[in-house]
């Protein structure tokens, strides 16, 4: 007779435990045990078992390469995220804080894809079709299902409002169940639609586990069979994830291996700006940012990006510099400002705002031992404007050390001056990846004088030209 319900498997040794108190009764160890399934002979998906082709085993040069299909989202930004659009069968993950703007765009991204004739046409078979068959499709508008987990059809009416979202093709769903979710998607009123958004995956749960909404066990099996179902029938899914105080994201690990994009959205809610960065992409880079200024009518690609990070005052003041960073294949001009003070502490304050505080005070020895700058008794303060965070960009460094000089010997900068090069403790100026890009972005915005590698060697050179001539 098959065995039902739930049992806890030690995640140490493997040990299975019908009642879990804290410590495994075989191995001893504390807190090491996650909610698992056993046989489960009642089980909502007994009845929904999805249809999976056996692969047989092949060589990887007999493998023919199939030219993956994307289909745009509507939103610039998000697709220069996702390599370009998504594809059948994706699972996309997007995690962010809360009120950054996670349901805002899935939303605005539901009432795209919902005005999108054909959406994807190997996304799912019509009912009838055998799988050896060539798989049919059905030419009519795509309907978007937006399941929420977390607010009602009311709420959601509203946003949609303030959003100038009509949702003629947009079916709201307001269900924790995955099983009762999954059984709507292939056999309900609405059938077959062409992406599915979930929201969120810690409000899902299964009835084949005992454990609430949001434990490890739920989440990881909610998940797991989301993905199988998004497999299995070629259908998109959007799963919106919670982070947690530490800033990480809600649930097991496993959470982000067994979906196939991870995106992130990050930004300051005081402030208009928001970025998405790509944590996870198995079908496009990781390297990639997408902009967005959050406005009442929901979130807009930013087209010129730059307006963002460089500052509107025309009159010359020192400590700022203007550079040119990379953020995925995208270069940003960025504006450093930098203030140096006196201090009354026996330590002096180094704080830096979008920049790494521990390469600022390797800069700092830099500019005290190679250049003669007496800052080691001042505070100092850098800050990169518009709320960017640029940490792995070693470019930033040269554009750094003349705002700290700028600030120091109180000279303003040539306002069309760009400033960009790593800087090595030695004092020397080293080239940097894509210099070329970086020289053609801030031409194209006007920018005629530039410091970098190709015309100066050392720090020292560069300081002694521009504020002690």
């Amino acid at each position: 007779m098959a065995k039902t319900g739930s049992v806890f498997v030690c995640q140490q040794c493997g040990h299975e435990e019908t009642k879990w108190f804290g410590r495994c009764s075989e191995c001893g160890s504390w807190n090491s045990a996650v909610e698992s399934i056993v046989s489960t002979a009642n089980s909502k998906l007994k009845s929904q078992k999805l249809n999976v082709n056996v692969t047989k085993q092949v060589l990887l040069a007999e493998v023919k390469n199939v030219q993956t299909r994307r289909v745009s989202t509507g939103i610039s930004e998000l697709d220069r995220v996702l390599g370009g659009g998504i594809v059948p069968g994706q699972v996309i993950l997007i995690a962010g804080e809360p009120g950054i703007g996670k349901s805002t765009i899935l939303l605005q991204v539901a009432d795209s894809l919902g005005n999108v004739q054909h959406l994807l046409d190997t996304s799912r078979r019509v009912p009838g079709t055998s799988n050896k068959s060539k798989a049919k499709t059905e030419v009519k508008d795509a309907l978007v299902m937006y399941v929420s987990g977390e607010e009602s059809q009311g709420q959601i009416k509203i946003r949609s409002e303030r959003l100038g979202v009509k949702g003629e093709n947009i079916i709201i769903y307001e269900e924790t169940d995955i099983d009762t979710i999954i059984d709507s998607i292939n056999n309900g009123n609405f059938n077959n639609p062409s992406v599915v958004i979930i929201d969120s995956i810690q409000t899902m749960q299964t009835g084949d586990l005992s454990g609430m909404a949001g434990s490890v066990g739920q989440v990881r099996e909610c998940a797991r069979r989301l993905v199988n179902f998004a497999k299995s029938t070629g259908t998109p899914i959007f799963i919106v994830g919670h982070v947690t105080k530490e800033g990480t994201i809600a649930g097991p690990s496993v959470l982000m291996h067994i979906v196939d994009t991870v995106l992130w959205f990050e930004g300051d809610r005081t402030l208009s700006m928001r970025l998405l960065r790509a944590v996870k992409n198995r079908f496009g880079p990781t390297d990639e940012v997408g902009i967005f200024t959050m406005q009442n009518n929901g979130l807009i690609s930013e087209k010129h990006p730059e307006k963002l990070f460089m500052s509107k005052e025309s009159k010359l003041i020192s400590g700022s510099v203007i550079s040119v960073v990379i953020n995925g294949t995208r270069p940003l001009l960025v504006e450093i400002q930098s203030l140096i003070n006196p201090t009354k502490l026996a330590i002096p304050r180094r704080i830096a705002q979008g920049f790494d505080s521990k390469k600022l005070e390797l800069l700092l020895a830099v500019l005290s031992r190679r250049c003669g700058l007496s800052i080691y008794e001042s505070d100092v303060y850098v800050t990169v404007m518009g709320g960017i965070s640029i940490r792995n960009d070693p470019s930033i460094d040269l554009a750094v050390c003349i705002s700290l000089a700028s600030a120091y010997f109180n000279k303003a900068v040539d306002k069309k001056l760009v400033i960009f090069g790593e800087v090595g403790l030695l004092g020397e100026i080293r080239e940097v990846v894509l210099q070329d890009k970086r020289f053609k972005e801030a031409k194209r915005l006007g920018f005629s004088k530039f410091v970098t590698s190709k015309n100066y060697d050392y720090l020292q050179k560069v300081i002694k030209e521009i504020f002690r001539s």
